[in-house]
């Protein structure tokens, strides 16, 4: 998973003519670091996307604008548009985060 560090660098991947992901986090969070217990399951079957992660505390004026409130979610983009967005109450297990990106991505 690739690490955004900068706003720029968000804007370039986010305009993809291919849908990609991107894991909203922060070092400091418990639910964040329970998620990477379990993304590598995610990652199976999700692994033919692009995947990116962004730290919260690094790039604020990015998760504002994204509308993210909690921590960890994951938003999907495509052509520069938010396509979805699963808030971190529903981002808790490895269920909830593939039935997200099956109703989203198929």
């Amino acid at each position: 998973m690739e690490h955004i560090n900068t706003k720029e660098r968000f804007n370039e991947v986010i305009a993809s003519e291919e849908p990609v992901i991107v894991k909203f986090f922060a070092d400091w969070c418990p639910d964040c670091k329970r998620m990477d217990m379990f993304i590598d399951l995610v990652l199976a079957e999700y692994g033919n996307y692009k995947w990116f992660e962004l730290n919260n505390d690094e790039v604020p004026d990015v998760a504002t604008e994204q509308e993210v409130m909690g921590i960890p979610s994951i938003l999907i983009f495509q052509n520069g548009e938010k396509l979805a967005h699963l808030h971190s109450a529903n981002a808790k297990s490895p269920e909830e985060v593939i039935a997200f990106l099956q109703q989203q991505l198929g």
